[in-house]
C-alpha cells in the first residue's frame, strides 16, 4: 500500500471545508476494519485512509502548516500503513470503569503478544508488537498496543481465494476466538496488494 506524501493531504483551509464529510467516510470505513475480541478488546486494522485522517486531525489540532512539521507527522504515521505482506492493527483494551481497567491491565501483561490471526489451516500468526516503543511495565500493560502481522505469500494466496480468517487471544486471563466477518475479511485483503 502506497505511503502518504504531502501532496495527498488537504491544506488546513481545505480540510476545514471537507472535514465533516471526510470524518463520516472514515468512521464508516473503520467499522469495516474492526474486530471485537470479547467484551474488552478491539483490533482496528490501519490503512492509508485512516492514517490520512489521523494526520489531518493532528495538523488541524496542532495548527501545523510548516513543511517540516507536516513531514514529521507523515514520518510518524506512515509506518502504520500496511506494506503488502502484512496487516497492521491498533489493539485497544477497553473498560469503562477506571478501577476495573486498572486491575485488568495489571493482569493482562503480555496480552499483545498473545493476540493472533489465523488463515485456514495455517499456524496462528502472532504479532510483532509495539515496534515504536515499549508499552508495558513490570506492573501493568498499556490499554493501547500497535501490532504487525507478517503473512507469507502462501497465506495471502489462500486468504484471497476465500479461506476463513479467524482471530483470537490466548492469554490465561483473557481468551477469545472469533471468525472474522466476511466484510472485514474482504477489507483486510485489500491491504495485501
Amino acid at each position: 500500500m502506497e505511503k502518504l506524501q504531502r501532496s495527498d493531504l488537504y491544506s488546513l483551509e481545505q480540510y476545514a471545508e471537507v472535514r465533516n464529510e471526510f470524518r463520516t467516510k472514515v468512521m464508516q470505513h473503520k467499522k469495516r476494519r474492526s474486530i471485537e475480541l470479547g467484551p474488552n478488546v478491539r483490533l482496528l486494522f490501519e490503512d492509508r485512509l485512516i492514517m490520512q485522517y489521523q494526520i489531518q486531525e493532528m495538523l488541524r489540532i496542532e495548527r501545523i502548516f510548516e513543511p517540516a512539521g507536516i513531514q514529521e507527522e507523515l514520518d510518524a504515521y506512515n509506518p502504520l500503513i500496511p506494506d503488502g505482506s502484512n496487516l497492521k492493527a491498533t489493539m485497544m483494551i477497553e473498560f469503562s470503569d477506571i478501577e476495573e481497567r486498572k486491575a485488568a491491565l495489571e493482569k493482562l501483561l503480555g496480552i499483545e503478544k498473545m493476540t493472533w490471526l489465523k488463515i485456514a489451516d495455517f499456524e496462528k500468526i502472532f504479532p510483532i508488537a509495539n515496534e515504536d516503543m515499549d508499552r508495558e511495565t513490570e506492573e501493568k500493560t498499556s490499554s493501547v498496543h500497535f501490532l504487525r502481522y507478517e503473512l507469507t505469500s502462501e497465506m495471502i494466496a489462500v486468504l484471497k481465494s476465500g479461506s476463513e480468517l479467524s482471530a483470537g487471544i490466548d492469554h490465561p486471563e483473557y481468551s477469545y476466538t472469533v471468525t472474522v466477518e466476511e466484510e472485514v475479511r474482504k477489507a483486510l485483503i485489500k491491504d495485501l496488494d
